[in-house]
């Protein structure tokens, strides 16, 4: 600027853009994080089986990585095998490189009426089978298969997440809690509960964790009750009839000896006495069996400490069942003791646990026996179709960081439980196929909805910090935190940047999907020019520069940003010759009307 006299002379020409400046946010959408082309992809139309055609004009994007989707199970049965061979070859001949969307289904096997292992059982066969029809698409490699972690399931909700390292456990806003036997959930709140005898104006403060814990005792205590009170009625029989019910037994086995009906042979009072003899044995039979199928419960769902226990009470039992043989009053006195024993709190096993809990135990079943299925069938690891589990939107069930980090976990110990039995294969070496058979997909548009339930920023970026040694797929999506819309990076606030750096070099190496639904259906285009100014990509494979970001401020070809200023019609008419101009002025240019008056040409 210059000053002259009292006032001061501003700059009009303030600069053009530089590429000596890469960082410089030229394009508003850049995010500050750099992709390279090459690792980027784009997903074709899930609702067509016409998968040929997409790939091809995918592929005609100039991004050589194309993820198919089969996300609707009906559309990926619909999709003949030949096309897969074809989609195989025109991704070799164009140097391409394709993956696979599996079908959203529900791992868990949980429905409306609770939970099925039939279910499950079927998700598993659905998983396992898109495992081995992708083989198809690279059957002399690895294809990745992405699945959704679960589908449609609730979530409980949380007050704080928990740190990465797992000292400080995430807090429950809400828990839903399920019973492990049937599905059945509830929902367990902070609430407050006031009894007699109390401060009264405190009340006392019931966390769901500490509700969770009640409906465990609860719910084993009140199945006991209802057995102590057949129990009861069976001992009442017996003490009022005791000393003849004995006395008839005594002598019943001799009148069977000799072929003689008791009934015909025994008084009436002692006849009444075997009759309150059977009735009570009824009782004691149906106690035995409610008990045994108690007993079974907590030995199914108690843990190691309490089935050591349980263990010690089966002996016991056993011992006093067999002293007792036939004497109803010996009986009764075993059964009675099995159930003061069962009675006790501490052996109440957690019949209800957190959906995150169940959700994760079932879906690591179907999860690690496909993955095993798939490599089962292919036998060598270096063959076999990757199995990825994917975050699903933030809201529904298993679709945090740390929920996706437990459920691949225990995947891979469930691939490694069916290698080590089936294969004779040794722990070393199937712990190490699982690492590589079965990884996560990190959706970066899914956690980003986190900001709904009021977590910030950085609760989402150590999220992506729980998850990141076991990432091997990335999908890219911007949105707002609330509806789970799909634009491309850099158009919402997905701490994309910060996610990337917590991912590492793993994030780095990962296909990274451009899924972007909501602007092909909004604004009818391709997303990639878009995708690439959001990510700040190179324009060339070699070199430092220019980026995609920049392209708004390169030199452009002579007059092509100046529109209809000079139009090329004026070049026509006014050119270096003569032979354009209209006839009535000399030209060869044929006109419906003349230019001097109102009649026709003659």
């Amino acid at each position: 600027m210059a000053k002259k006299g009292g006032y001061i002379i501003e700059n009009v020409y303030q600069g053009g853009y530089s590429t000596l400046d890469p960082n410089k946010a030229y394009s508003s959408s850049f995010t500050g994080y750099r992709a390279n082309v090459g690792s980027l992809g784009i997903t074709t139309n899930p609702g067509t089986i016409n998968q040929i055609k997409e790939v091809s004009d995918k592929l005609a994007s100039g991004l050589k990585n194309v993820e198919i989707e089969f996300i609707e199970p009906r559309v990926m049965d619909a999709i003949p095998k030949q096309q897969l061979t074809e989609i195989r070859q025109l991704s070799k001949l164009v140097g391409g490189d394709v993956s696979v969307h599996g079908p959203v289904i529900d791992s868990t096997g949980m429905g409306e009426q609770g939970f099925s292992e039939l279910n499950r059982e079927l998700a598993e066969r659905k998983i396992t089978e898109a495992l081995l029809r992708s083989h198809e698409l690279k059957p002399d490699g690895n294809i990745t298969v992405n699945f959704h972690s679960a589908q449609g399931i609730p979530s409980s909700t949380w007050k704080t997440l928990g740190d990465v390292e797992g000292k400080k456990p995430r807090e429950f806003k809400r828990m839903v809690a399920v019973e492990r036997e049937t599905g059945k959930m509830v929902h367990l709140d902070t609430e407050k509960k006031y009894y007699p005898g109390e401060d009264l104006s405190r009340g006392e403060t019931y966390t769901p964790e500490r509700n969770l814990e009640s409906l465990n005792a609860t719910s084993w205590d009140n199945q006991l009750t209802q057995l102590f009170f057949n129990k009861e009625r069976a001992d009442q029989i017996l003490g009022e009839n005791g000393a003849m019910i004995q006395d008839v037994l005594g002598s019943i086995e001799e009148i069977k000896k000799k072929g003689l009906n008791p009934y015909e042979v025994l008084s009436k009072p002692q006849q009444n006495a075997l009759a309150r003899y059977y009735d009570a044995q009824r009782y004691l039979e149906e106690i035995n069996r409610q008990a045994r199928s108690i007993f079974s419960k907590g030995y199914e769902f108690g843990n190691d400490k309490q089935k050591k226990e349980l263990a010690k009470i089966s002996e016991q039992y056993k011992e006093d069942i067999q002293k007792a043989g036939i004497d109803p009053l010996a009986q009764s006195m075993a059964i009675r003791s099995l159930l003061n024993e069962l009675q006790n709190p501490k052996l109440a096993p957690e019949m209800f646990v957190p959906i995150e809990e169940f959700a994760t135990e079932q879906s690591a079943k179907t999860f690690g026996n496909a993955a095993f299925n798939a490599f089962d069938k292919f036998k060598d690891p270096n063959k076999t179709p990757i199995t990825l589990i994917e975050n699903p939107p933030a809201g529904f069930g298993l679709s945090t960081g740390e929920d996706l980090r437990n459920l691949v976990v225990e995947s891979r110990k469930k691939f490694v439980e069916k290698a080590v039995k089936e294969k004779n294969m040794s722990e070393k070496e199937a712990e190490k196929i699982a690492e590589k058979l079965i990884g996560a997909t990190w959706d970066v548009g899914h956690i980003n909805m986190l900001r709904k339930e009021g977590f910030k920023e950085q609760d989402i970026i150590r999220e992506t910090e729980k998850i990141a040694p076991y990432v091997k797929h990335i999908h890219l999506s911007d949105n707002f935190g609330f509806e789970h819309t799909e634009l491309p990076m850099g158009m919402g606030n997905v701490p994309m940047k910060e996610i990337m750096e917590k991912l590492g070099e793993k994030g780095f190496e990962a296909k990274k999907i451009i899924e972007a639904g909501d602007w092909w259906t909004g604004m009818k285009t391709s997303p990639v020019k878009e995708a690439l100014e959001g990510l700040g990509s190179p324009m060339y494979m070699t070199g430092p520069g220019p980026y995609w970001n920049q392209s708004i401020g390169l030199q452009q070809n002579y007059l092509s940003g100046y529109g209809m200023m000079l139009p090329s019609n004026n070049y026509q008419i006014f050119g270096a010759g003569f032979s354009q101009l209209p006839q009535d002025l000399g030209g060869d240019m044929k006109s419906s009307g003349g230019r001097f008056s109102q009649r026709g040409m003659e």
